[in-house]
């Protein structure tokens, strides 16, 4: 396993706060945007962040906005994202997290080169976990 990192997800202003913790913390952030994918999109949304990866001296987490259909509360709106660089041990770890749990998505292949899967645990925390293709 790469690394963990948290996942933040805000309802509409995830750029402004990625754009706040750069000042608190330094480092840097890349993002896609909606409107830069294949998935579609309503057109007041294609400018919001669908994914953004943040990086500091010490801290590392991933953020997006969530699309309106899917309510943002305060205090469960943060998810545990395991980065692989192997699939073999991607698949051994999402079918032990997964044993009592619910699987909202099965592994599969993805658009943005990489196998990825999401689950919640049988104590309720949410993980996804990536393996990006071009590594194995």
């Amino acid at each position: 396993m790469k690394k963990l990192a948290p996942y933040l997800s805000f309802g509409g202003n995830c750029e402004q706060a990625l754009n706040f913790y750069k000042e608190c913390f330094g480092g840097e952030f890349t993002l896609t945007r909606y409107g830069e994918n294949p998935m579609p999109a309503p057109d007041d949304f294609k400018q919001k962040i669908l994914h953004a990866s943040f990086k500091s001296e010490s801290i590392v987490f991933y953020a997006s906005d969530h699309t309106p259909e899917h309510q943002i509360k305060n205090g469960d709106n943060i998810t545990l994202s395991l980065e692989f660089a192997d699939t073999v041990e991607q698949e051994k770890i999402f079918k032990l997290l997964s044993s009592g749990g619910v699987v909202t998505m099965p592994l599969q292949d993805q658009f943005w080169d990489a196998k990825f899967g999401m689950l919640t645990d049988r104590f309720g925390f949410i993980w996804l976990l990536n393996c990006e293709k071009s590594i194995k």
